[in-house]
């Protein structure tokens, strides 16, 4: 398999690491520690000597509560790190909804649109469809950033997550865009509790057999915390990990964290394993 993206011909055939470029002031996780756009490049540089295989560039924090931000400020903090990133030789992603950023980052050389609306945001479908090639990853939400953690999903939710993926799917390829552009992500903690969670890492394979590329998030989320007692998302990097390998395990094709290195090399030691059977 394949994900097609503006310039590059991903190959999944080996697990993926996307490493996360948070330029941001209120992230949950590092506190806006790279919110500068020099911070930003420096970050993006380290995670490639880590072994990222693709960097997600994103402006807006969606933890749970998170207020929206304007979108000429989403503009200034993410077009300085895109002019630069695009130039490190990597796919490079970026993490928005809006479609005025989407097409100004694809006009910069970006090569994936990583959407936690699954383009529902008028405007966002015909951007992504109109490029030749820009690669997009559709991620389920329950409700929005600010509500989705007040009330959760409820029940068993694979089907109903799995049939939105498939319908946001079939929304783009309508308009004519290759099916191996699209990534899935089912959206862990979007929305969902923890048990739900664990449910789509424990039954990923229902996602796997809609043939799309599929991508995942664990790294430092509130589940890794629940089940670790670990409050601080620094402190949860060893399950964070964990919940990667798992999910690699599991067939997913990219992994999206942000401890690289650790990722990476749990990855290398699975592999060798899998190499000695």
């Amino acid at each position: 398999m394949r994900w097609i993206t503006a310039r590059f011909d991903i190959d999944l055939s080996t697990p993926k690491v996307m490493g996360i470029v948070n330029v941001t002031p209120d992230s949950f996780s590092d506190g806006g520690r790279h919110a500068s756009t020099s911070a930003a490049l420096a970050h993006a540089e380290r995670l490639l000597s880590e072994g990222a295989h693709i960097l997600d560039v994103g402006g807006e924090s969606t933890r749970p509560g998170s207020p929206a931000v304007p979108l000429d400020e989403e503009l200034r903090r993410v077009l300085p790190v895109v002019r630069e990133v695009v130039k490190l030789g990597v796919p490079v992603s970026v993490d928005t909804y809006k479609p005025e950023v989407m097409r100004a980052v694809l006009d910069l050389g970006a090569d994936i649109v990583n959407d936690i609306w699954a383009l529902q945001q008028p405007g966002a479908l015909e951007v992504v469809a109109a490029h030749p090639r820009a690669g997009v990853c559709l991620m389920h939400m329950h409700r929005d950033p600010q509500t989705m953690q007040a009330a959760p999903m409820e029940g068993d939710i694979l089907d109903e997550v799995r049939a939105f993926l498939l319908a946001r799917a079939e929304a783009l390829t309508s308009l004519g865009a290759d099916p191996a552009r699209i990534a899935l992500d089912p959206g862990v903690g979007f929305g969902k509790t923890v048990a739900q969670n664990f449910s789509l890492l424990a039954r990923q394979d229902v996602f796997l057999s809609t043939g799309f590329a599929f991508l995942t998030g664990w790294s430092r989320k509130s589940s890794i915390g629940a089940v670790t007692g670990h409050q601080q998302p620094l402190d949860r990097v060893a399950g964070s990990v964990a919940a990667a390998l798992l999910a690699v395990e599991r067939g997913a094709h990219v992994v999206r964290v942000h401890d690289v290195l650790a990722t990476v090399d749990a990855i290398k030691v699975w592999d060798a394993m899998r190499a000695s059977a």
